[in-house]
């Protein structure tokens, strides 16, 4: 078969066999086909999009690309969960411990921050010592000994979508659902799942701006997750705000300590309670949904799944003190107050640009090997739907170097929208598939 056919007929819609995306997708691994007729081929299924049968095709292409974590001999029900990015979300670190510590299997495989969004493998290296370049029989001694380990991705899990993805960075075609969903999928599906709880973001802050597309997203996954015989449940969750007051990894990494002391901000505690439920309910720990809620519950107020954080921090050579002795972790040297200008209702915080203004100061990239400062981000003093006085404190920025402050500064000021109206509260979960 020939390339530029294939380009030809998916540009005109026509629907592609699963050996022809094989074709593409090894074709391209093994370097027979070069960048430029793939990328012509990305931006024909960028317009023209793709059948189920292409997605779950080019899902199975990928996974097959490379080698998948055998955890075969580790007993329990495995599960993962993945979100699609956003801004001041750290609920893999509260999530991940409540389900261990309910009897979870949990092998966390996770990513790096890029762009506005931030990266769980970030936030847990900014803990002093913290590894999570394990080996892949390490990471099955820590989950067959701890039931959750978290490590990032090996080059040989699913090769053909670094590739791929590496390519539709540059080629402006990342925003089409069907190359997320086969990209998300195909990673997770090499990770020895029996199931995965998706949350899917929308708003301001989030990839998708618009609840149709997310919806739409959280659909193609959860098909592609049924058809391979997995039990796959999505959220779709509020990012027109940041989640929870803290913008940045070592931040985070204190907010998430008070969250599992059963304190910190309340959506950040509703949503990683309800997406450990839902590990919990699908990994059959629970007859009921309510009752895998109740044993979340129970496993955040006595402590359980602080512990099993503790734990975990220490067996990848982390010291677990850092959860309480905030001073162990990386900290800030200077700090901008912006103040509010006016009197009245907060009735918007733009997450995207809360995002951007702390990758501005350090604690994001743009390309994946730039260095982040761990220390610097934003803390909210305030959230939607708050009254505020002028002149009180609507969020602190905290920095290590004076480099482009002033420039975060003005974006934080102008994510905060002001009105002399209550607006109506926000919901965190807006939907589950």
């Amino acid at each position: 078969m020939r390339t530029v056919d294939l380009i030809h007929r998916k540009r005109d819609g026509e629907e592609l066999s699963p050996e022809e995306i094989t074709y593409l997708v090894e074709s391209y691994t093994r370097g027979e086909i070069p960048d430029y007729q793939i990328s012509a081929f990305l931006m024909a299924v960028y317009f023209a999009g793709m059948t189920d049968r292409e997605v779950s095709a080019l899902t199975d292409a990928m996974l097959n690309s490379g080698e998948t974590v055998d955890l075969s001999s580790i007993p329990g029900v495995k599960v993962d969960k993945h979100s699609t990015g956003g801004v001041g979300d750290k609920t893999s670190l509260i999530c991940a411990p409540l389900a261990a510590a309910a009897g979870v299997v949990v092998p966390m495989i996770s990513g790096r921050a890029l762009g506005h969004t931030g990266g769980t493998l970030d936030k847990l290296e900014s803990i002093p010592g913290f590894r999570t370049d394990l080996s892949i029989d390490q990471f099955r001694a820590q989950l067959q000994e701890l039931g959750l380990s978290f490590i990032g991705q090996t080059a040989q899990v699913a090769p053909a979508d670094g590739k791929l993805y590496g390519l539709r960075d540059v080629t402006a075609t990342i925003e089409s659902i069907p190359l997320i969903a086969s990209s998300i999928m195909s990673k997770k599906l090499a990770e020895g799942l029996d199931a995965i709880v998706l949350d899917v973001k929308v708003g301001s802050g989030a990839f998708m701006k618009k609840q149709i597309d997310a919806r739409r997203l959280a659909q193609a996954m959860v098909g592609i997750g049924r058809r391979k015989d997995k039990r796959v449940q999505a959220l779709i969750t509020d990012m027109s705000q940041p989640l929870g007051f803290a913008v940045g990894n070592a931040l985070e990494v204190m907010e998430v300590s008070q969250v599992l002391h059963n304190e910190g901000p309340d959506d950040l505690k509703r949503l990683s309670l309800e997406l450990a439920a839902r590990m919990i309910f699908l990994a059959k720990i629970t007859p009921t949904l309510d009752d895998a809620r109740e044993l979340a519950l129970n496993k955040l107020v006595d402590g359980s799944a602080y512990n099993k954080f503790r734990q975990v921090i220490e067996a990848q050579g982390g010291d677990p003190k850092a959860l309480d002795k905030f001073e162990l972790l990386p900290n800030a040297t200077g700090v901008r107050e912006i103040a509010s200008p006016r009197a009245g209702y907060i009735t918007a915080i733009n997450a995207e640009d809360i995002g951007r203004a702390s990758s501005m100061i350090g604690a994001g990239r743009d390309q994946k090997d730039d260095p982040i400062d761990p220390a610097v981000g934003v803390i909210l003093e305030v959230k939607r739907g708050d009254r505020v006085d002028a002149g009180s404190v609507l969020c602190r920025v905290y920095y290590t170097k004076e480099d482009h402050v002033e420039e975060a500064a003005e974006m934080v000021e102008d994510a905060f929208r002001i009105s002399g109206q209550r607006p109506d509260s926000p919901e965190v979960i807006l939907e589950v598939v």
